[in-house]
């Protein structure tokens, strides 16, 4: 059952009169120590651009090794391809891309310290990650988003992170789409100055037969803002639920 849904309807009973619990963890009000540490955390700030050279390398150098119903699945998304189907995807219709994705496009990031939190500003489709350090576990029933929930913590100077809970509308590769089951591992770190490495390894028993493993650097912008993203107010590539272009998109 949708938790938005459960929500909705414990909104309802609470305007009745009723009484009712919220079961997401509490998150108690932060402490000046808190503040003080995140002092302590490495330094990201500025703003973060995809080294456009080594994103679409990974991307092809990525071989995912698949179960073989999924492997099914990809070989008869190839061959509606190959037959001029499949042309665009949701993100045509302006459907955010989720995770993994979503870390994955040609737009700078920023990142955004807390106290027990940790927030990645995107700006494809002016996307936000939360990823949570106070020390709570990932949800065991967690109502599916497009990038998930998310937890972390800090080992030394890199981030560490872990998503469930994945919209199935995602693709973790093109035409394979995540499961229940999907799992994605993530350690952020900076390498040389003004450079930041992120280690995506993806793993779902039911699709893959071993770990995928992406690999997307980072270079600092300093002097540059995260711009707003506004894909439907200029979109001129949207398409039908076939995939076909929708819009003439010569006007």
């Amino acid at each position: 059952m949708s938790r938005n849904w459960v929500r909705g309807l414990l909104l309802s009973v609470a305007m009745l009169g009723g009484s009712v619990a919220v079961a997401d963890p509490i998150t108690p009000p932060p402490t000046p120590a808190d503040y003080a540490a995140l002092g302590k955390l490495p330094d990201w700030s500025g703003i973060w651009q995809p080294e456009w050279g080594t994103l679409f390398a990974s991307r092809a150098a990525s071989k995912p090794v698949l179960q073989p119903e999924a492997a099914k699945v990809l070989a008869q998304f190839d061959a509606d391809k190959a037959k001029g189907e499949n042309l665009q995807t949701d993100a045509a219709n302006c459907v955010p891309p989720g995770m993994p994705q979503i870390m994955r496009m040609p737009y700078p990031i920023e990142f955004i310290y807390s106290p027990g939190r940790v927030t990645i500003a995107i700006e494809t489709d002016s996307q936000v990650r939360r990823i949570y350090t106070d020390g709570r576990p990932l949800p065991t029933d967690p109502d599916p988003t497009f990038n998930g929930s998310s937890i972390g913590h800090w080992e030394g100077d890199s981030l560490i992170v872990d998503t469930n809970g994945l919209n199935p509308r995602n693709s973790i590769v093109e035409g394979v789409h995540p499961t229940d089951k999907t799992r994605i591992h993530e350690v952020i770190r900076l390498g040389k100055p003004d450079h930041m490495e992120i280690e995506t390894t993806i793993t779902d028993p039911t699709v893959f037969k071993q770990p995928l493993v992406l690999r997307t650097s980072y270079v600092r912008k300093r002097d540059w803002q995260i711009r707003e993203y506004v894909c439907q107010e200029n979109n001129r590539d949207a398409a039908d639920p076939f995939g076909r272009p929708s819009l003439d998109i010569s006007k």
